[in-house]
């Protein structure tokens, strides 16, 4: 994804577009609800316009960090309102997307734990 503007904090957001294969972006924003540093935080996730305004219905975002003996595990929940929409997000390939996006995150952790 590309980052567009961010304001990480409560009330705050975050306006992106996730690029696909072809360069194709797709414009989305995500809108903080809770941030509790170090082990938590929330977000509203829609699909938006240029202007970053929302394309309702999206999905609510709950992600938890447990840290243990120097390893910390991450937990997401996702919530969509209906079935169809989450069906609607496979289909776009969320699934496919979202693997990406933490395969991308376990390299940079290994570089980072590497230096």
């Amino acid at each position: 994804s590309k980052t567009k503007n961010m304001d990480f904090k409560v009330g705050g957001s975050r306006f992106y577009a996730m690029v696909g294969p072809e360069g194709e972006e797709h414009l989305a924003i995500q809108q903080f609800t809770a941030i509790q540093p170090k082990s938590n935080f929330k977000y509203s996730n829609a699909f938006a316009d240029e202007n970053a305004t929302p394309n309702l219905p999206g999905s609510e975002w709950n992600l938890n960090f447990r840290a243990e003996n120097g390893i910390t595990t991450v937990t997401i929940s996702i919530y969509n309102d209906s079935l169809e929409r989450m069906e609607q997000m496979l289909e776009m390939g969320f699934k496919e997307g979202f693997t990406m996006t933490l395969n991308e995150l376990d390299h940079l952790l290994l570089a980072t734990k590497k230096s």
